[in-house]
């Protein structure tokens, strides 16, 4: 659960807190479900009128809570400041304790939950949280490579997260090896899987030998996806996305943000809209450009989940960023 300031106050002015409901998973299945593709989230919130609200929050917006546990005392929450112009927005997360951080050991039979499922996704954020969350998303995994569903995964992970003993080093690689598409850089790459990397190369060829290296080591990744953000200011960004399928490396256009409303669950966006262009169109480059496209028009949407339609994607894919009335 967010809290911020209104507007663009310092968490210092705030005499009060606007709530937006959301989460890395959560933010990318209720996208989905916009776009047409049924979704399910797998969670934990507590048993009081928060994790109530929340629960449904989702359900409003059409996303399947059956698998979400009513159990435990507190939301985890994030403060957000949002920044403007040369300030830049910051985030202080607060975690510790919650519902979903102190699931016990075999909380979720993963055998029935994904049953009928074609897809599963995961963040970094989840093991970051506790032991047992690690080893539930490990669990999850392992079922779905066993079932033969796609598993994709964004390795990007909250360093401040990690506080019950273990490393993403330690953890993400395990994860990774179960996954069919991961979101990651080559520093990532480097950093987290101990990728290494050829100091004569730069750009997209350090991109593309990394990944080459990186499936190597993983042979289950398939495909590899990368997205770049160039922040004129806190404002304004450019952002456009990257891939490495094995084969070729595809690249989109750079999406111009000329006036961010809220940046927050832009790369939750992508992953969603990749994820469904994927299912749907069966053309990586096609899937690339839904996926960042979307992510520009979250841009747009104050909240942490994407609202916008296939048909407001597929707008913007054809070049019409006009934003014109329609009628």
């Amino acid at each position: 659960m967010r809290l911020s300031p209104p507007g663009f106050q310092k968490i210092e002015q705030a005499a009060q807190f606007n709530v937006h409901f959301g989460g890395t998973e959560a933010n990318v299945g209720a996208s989905l479900v916009k776009f047409g593709v049924p979704a399910a989230h797998v969670t934990r919130f507590p048993a009081n009128a928060v994790g109530g609200s929340a629960l449904q929050f989702l359900r409003k917006l059409g996303v399947d809570v059956s698998h979400i546990q009513l159990e435990g005392h507190r939301m985890g929450l994030y403060f957000l400041e949002t920044g403007a112009v040369s300030r830049a927005s910051q985030i202080v997360y607060d975690r510790y304790g919650s519902a979903f951080a102190e699931i016990p050991e075999g909380a979720f039979d993963w055998d029935e939950i994904l049953r009928d499922a074609q897809w599963f996704h995961w963040s970094g954020v989840t093991p970051a949280l506790s032991e047992n969350c690690a080893a539930e998303c490990r669990r999850a995994i392992e079922t779905a490579n066993r079932l033969g569903i796609a598993v994709s995964g964004d390795v990007y992970f909250r360093s401040n997260l990690w506080r019950y003993g273990k490393t993403p080093q330690q953890v993400l690689p395990a994860l990774a090896a179960g996954s069919d598409i991961v979101l990651a850089n080559e520093q990532n790459l480097e950093e987290l899987f101990g990728i290494e990397r050829d100091p004569n190369l730069s750009g997209d060829a350090d991109f593309t030998e990394t990944c080459r290296r990186m499936m190597a080591a993983y042979p289950r990744v398939k495909k590899i996806v990368d997205t770049d953000r160039d922040s004129v200011s806190a404002s304004h960004n450019r952002i456009a996305a990257r891939m490495w399928n094995g084969q070729d490396l595809l690249q989109t256009d750079y999406q111009d943000i000329t006036h961010i409303v809220d940046r927050i669950g832009g790369g939750d966006a992508f992953l969603a809209g990749l994820i469904y262009g994927l299912l749907t169109y069966r053309d990586d480059q096609r899937a690339l450009d839904f996926g960042i496209c979307a992510s520009a028009l979250k841009h747009t949407i104050e909240g942490d989940v994407n609202l916008v339609t296939v048909a407001e994607v597929e707008t913007l894919m054809r070049g019409d960023a006009s934003g014109r009335l329609k009628r």
